[in-house]
C-alpha cells in the first residue's frame, strides 16, 4: 500500500503532512544532517582533550580548573534543553538548529583569542554550550519523528558522526597544532562548525495526521433491508415487514448513529491507508513544554539513570590522553588510542542499532546489559599498563560506550518510557536533569586527580556513577508495568462504582409487535 502525502506549499517553516510515519524519504536527508551535527558538536567536545595540556601551559592552571571549560559547556548544553524544546515547538527545528550553529562557531572562534581560563568559561562554556543544545537536541528529535520501524538502527548509525569526528579530528588537530599552534587550530575548528547551520537548513518539518476516509456513498436501495428474527419460544421466523415493525439500516431508525461511522471502520479492518480529505481539520494547539512526563514513574527512573550515567560519558575521553602520557606514552601514540576508541564506538553504535531493531525485543533490558558492561570497562582502565593495555581498554570502552550513548535518548520514544507522542518534551526534561552530572562530572574527576596524583581515580568515579545509573535503569520497566496495573485497577473500581448500564427487555421486539397489534385492534373497533 502506498502512503498518502500532502505537501503544503507554504513558507520554509511549514510542515509536510503525512498520514503515517514515512520511515524514509526525506528522513534520509535528515539522518545525514544529524550525522554531521553529531560530528561538529559531540565530536568536538570529545576531541577537546587534545587542547588540555596546551591550555594548562598557556594559562598556568591546574587540571580541575581546565576541566571546568568542558564542564560548564556540558552543563549549559543540558541545562538549557527545555529552552531548546520550547523554541523548537515555537519556531520550528530548522531555525533553532541554524541559530545554534552560529552560536557554536562564534564561541569557538572567540575562544581562540582568550587570554585567561575565565574567557574560556564564557566563550566555550556558555556561548558554545548554548549553541550545542540548540543544535543537537532538535536534530535528534525530528529524526525520531521521520522513522518508526527503522528508528533504532537509523539513529544509531547517524550518531556515529561524533565517532568519526574523534577518529579524524584528534590526529588532525594534533598535527595542526605542531604547524600553526593551538590558537589558530581552535580558530579553524570554529570556522568548520559553521557547517551546523547548513545542516539545520535541511531539517524539513513533519506532521503526522490521521485522515478520515471519505468514500462515495452507494445509491440507497429501493427496498429496505430485512432482518430475520428468531423467536426464542416458538422457534419460528418472522420477517420485520410482516410483523409491522420497521427495522432497517437507515440512520433514521438508529438513534445516535451517522452514516460515516460504519464506513470509517472498514479501512481499519482491511489495513487500508486513509485517503486525504479536502478539508483538513485544524491542528490541535501544541504545548511548548509538557511537564506531565514528570508524573510518570518510569520516566523519573530513566532520568536518574541519565543523571548518573552521564558521569561516565565525558571524563574518559578527556583523561585518556593525560593518562597515557603519565604512563610514558608519546603524543602521537596517545592520539591513536583516542582514535581507536572512536572507531570502536562506531561499531558499538551500529551493533546496538542492529540489535534494537530486532522484533520482538525488550529494548530497555538490552540497554541495561550494555550499561553494566560499560561500568566494567571503566573499572578496567586503572589496571592497564603500557600502550597495548590502554589500547585494549579503550577499544572495549569505546564499543560499550557506543551501545549506550547512541541509544539512550532515542529510547525515550519507546512505550516502556514515554512514547513518541511525548518524546519532544521528555527529551528536553531528560537532558535538563543530566545537566547536574554534566556540571559535576569532569571537575569531580579533576579534583580526585589533583588530590590523589593518580588518573585512575577519575575512572573509578565514572564507574561508580555508571553503576548507580544501571540500578535506576533496572527500575524503569517495573515502574511502567506497575503503574499500568494501578491504572487498570482504578478504572475497574470506577466502573464498578458507576453501576451496570440499564438493561433492555429480553425481547423488546415482541413488545413493539404487541403494541402494534393492540393499536390495530383499536382502530378496527372504531
Amino acid at each position: 500500500s502506498k502512503m498518502t502525502v500532502k505537501a503544503v506549499k507554504m513558507p520554509c517553516t511549514s510542515a509536510n503532512v503525512y498520514t503515517k510515519v514515512p520511515d524514509g524519504g526525506w528522513g534520509w536527508t535528515v539522518a545525514f544532517a544529524f550525522f554531521v551535527v553529531e560530528a561538529l558538536t559531540y565530536g568536538i567536545i570529545k576531541s577537546f582533550g587534545v587542547f588540555f595540556n596546551d591550555l594548562m601551559e598557556s594559562f598556568d592552571e591546574t587540571n580541575s580548573r581546565i576541566s571546568w571549560i568542558i564542564s560548564i559547556c556540558v552543563f549549559v548544553q543540558t541545562f538549557t534543553a527545555p529552552l531548546s524544546t520550547v523554541l523548537s515547538n515555537r519556531f520550528g527545528h530548522r531555525l533553532v538548529v541554524m541559530a545554534g550553529g552560529l552560536l557554536v562557531s562564534s564561541g569557538m572562534v572567540i575562544a581562540s583569542f582568550a587570554r585567561s581560563v575565565v574567557d574560556m568559561y564564557v566563550t566555550i562554556g556558555i556561548i558554545s554550550g548554548l549553541g550545542y543544545c540548540l543544535s543537537f537536541l532538535p536534530t535528534v528529535t525530528i529524526l525520531s519523528q521521520y522513522f518508526d520501524k527503522r528508528r533504532s538502527l537509523v539513529t544509531a548509525v547517524a550518531s556515529t558522526g561524533e565517532c568519526f569526528a574523534v577518529f579524524s579530528f584528534a590526529p588532525a588537530i594534533t598535527a595542526l597544532k605542531e604547524q600553526i599552534g593551538w590558537r589558530y587550530s581552535m580558530l579553524s575548528v570554529g570556522v568548520l562548525q559553521l557547517g551546523i547551520a547548513a545542516c539545520g537548513s535541511l531539517l524539513r518539518p513533519i506532521v503526522i495526521r490521521e485522515q478520515e476516509e471519505v468514500k462515495a456513498q452507494p445509491p440507497e436501495e429501493s427496498t429496505e433491508t430485512k432482518y430475520m428474527l428468531e423467536n426464542e419460544q416458538t422457534c419460528t421466523s418472522i420477517e420485520s415487514i410482516d410483523s409491522g415493525v420497521d427495522i432497517t439500516t437507515s440512520p433514521s431508525n438508529v438513534p445516535g448513529k451517522t452514516k460515516a461511522e460504519p464506513k470509517s471502520e472498514e479501512p481499519k479492518q482491511h489495513g487500508q491507508n486513509p485517503v486525504e480529505n479536502n478539508s483538513i481539520p485544524p491542528e490541535p494547539k501544541t504545548k511548548l513544554l509538557d511537564f506531565s512526563v514528570m508524573r510518570d514513574y518510569s520516566f523519573i527512573c530513566y532520568a536518574f539513570f541519565g543523571l548518573f550515567a552521564t558521569l561516565g560519558f565525558f571524563a574518559p575521553s578527556l583523561y585518556i590522553i593525560p593518562l597515557s602520557r603519565s604512563l610514558g606514552i608519546g603524543k602521537d601514540h596517545s592520539a591513536y588510542i583516542l582514535s581507536a576508541m572512536a572507531i570502536a564506538e562506531v561499531f558499538g553504535r551500529i551493533f546496538a542499532g542492529w540489535v534494537l531493531n530486532k522484533k520482538p525485543i525488550r529494548k530497555i533490558y538490552i540497554e541495561l546489559i550494555c550499561v553494566i558492561l560499560l561500568a566494567v570497562a571503566l573499572v578496567a582502565f586503572p589496571f592497564a599498563s603500557g600502550f597495548w593495555g590502554l589500547m585494549i581498554c579503550s577499544v572495549y570502552f569505546g564499543f560499550m560506550l557506543g551501545t549506550v550513548a547512541g541509544t539512550h535518548i532515542p529510547l525515550l520514544a519507546e512505550d516502556d518510557v514515554v512514547g513518541i507522542e511525548k518524546m519532544s518534551s521528555a527529551a528536553g526534561v531528560y537532558v535538563f536533569i543530566q545537566s547536574l552530572a554534566g556540571l559535576a562530572g569532569p571537575p569531580l574527576a579533576g579534583v580526585l586527580v589533583d588530590t590523589t596524583k593518580n588518573y585512575s581515580s577519575a575512572f573509578y568515579s565514572c564507574a561508580a556513577g555508571m553503576v548507580l545509573g544501571a540500578m535506576f535503569l533496572a527500575l524503569v520497566r517495573p515502574c511502567k508495568t506497575g503503574l499500568c496495573h494501578q491504572q487498570q485497577q482504578q478504572q475497574q473500581v470506577e466502573e464498578s462504582t458507576a453501576g451496570p448500564p440499564p438493561e433492555l427487555p429480553d425481547d423488546f421486539i415482541d413488545m413493539d409487535i404487541g403494541k402494534a397489534e393492540n393499536s390495530g385492534k383499536g382502530s378496527d373497533s372504531v
